[in-house]
């Protein structure tokens, strides 16, 4: 079954993944920028990293019939160094004509601090001048509907945000409601051990439905697996879940959603289509 993952920091993964991924049905995934493991010290590592998402890897996927899309920012985790949010923010609006990027993301709160709210503020602010799509991080935090509540505010704030896109990643089962009510789209991320188990994801499947419904694998350097899709089609199948529903949710609905970005497509790199 062919399918989009929406979140995936390709960077930290192999070529050997893309291979397997598109084996397993992958057509396109979408790369949100991220924290590298440590706290990057000047913008120019920024240009680096935007630089090896917009270039080298759109080249590797296409080896294998994958598009590949890239989401650009400052993540949340490194939203204590104002001089340097402005300094990277000021970097990206070049970076947004490039042919695979897509949007502002992953963006939103790690500690619900002031000052990552005013990173955050500045990068909703950069998505609604240039007219982007939004990838949202909600914080692993241990009360996570308040910090889920904090980013639904936050972009509610401001007037221009259209719910419909924005994509809000990382839900439960105790936010995501919360996220659909407000007209938000919904992202459930395959990660075990920190984030969400296949059960439980096909749990929230079937009890929220599939409107406005995604779901990733967020596959990165930690205990994470690239195929974790195609294990949730596996698992929705096993539940008797018929083929019409599961491919709404890991291909339709993606294509919506990122859709809304004229630069997105699912055509083939390798055939042409």
């Amino acid at each position: 079954m062919d399918y989009v993952d929406t979140h995936c920091h390709m960077v930290s993964r192999t070529t050997d993944d893309y291979e397997q991924m598109a084996l397993t049905g992958c057509v396109a995934v979408t790369e949100p920028a991220f924290w590298a493991g440590y706290d990057r010290v000047s913008a120019d590592v920024f240009k680096d990293y935007f630089n090896h998402l917009t270039d080298f890897e759109p080249k590797r996927a296409a080896q294998f019939g994958i598009r590949h899309f890239a989401w650009l920012c400052l993540n949340p985790k490194e939203g204590e160094d104002a001089g340097l949010t402005q300094e990277v923010i000021d970097l990206i609006p070049p970076y947004l004509d490039a042919p695979n990027v897509i949007g502002i993301g992953e963006i939103g709160f790690n500690r619900v601090t002031r000052k990552e709210r005013d990173s955050f503020e500045k990068h909703i602010a950069l998505a609604m001048e240039h007219d982007q799509l939004i990838l949202i991080h909600t914080p692993h935090l241990e009360d996570k509907y308040k910090g889920t509540r904090h980013t639904v505010e936050t972009l509610q704030a401001d007037s221009r945000v259209n719910p419909a896109r924005v994509l809000i990643d990382h839900a439960e089962e105790h936010t995501l409601e919360m996220i659909l009510d407000n007209g938000f789209w919904g992202g459930i991320t395959l990660y075990p051990k920190t984030k969400m188990s296949l059960g439980r994801a096909v749990d929230m499947v079937e009890r929220f439905g599939c409107d406005r419904l995604c779901v990733n694998s967020a596959c990165d350097w930690g205990p994470s697996t690239s195929l974790a899709v195609p294990h949730f089609i596996m698992e929705m199948r096993r539940r008797g879940h018929a083929d019409a529903e599961i491919r709404r949710v890991v291909y339709e609905n993606p294509v919506s959603f990122l859709g809304q970005c004229p630069k997105f497509s699912v055509e083939n790199t390798l055939t042409g289509g």
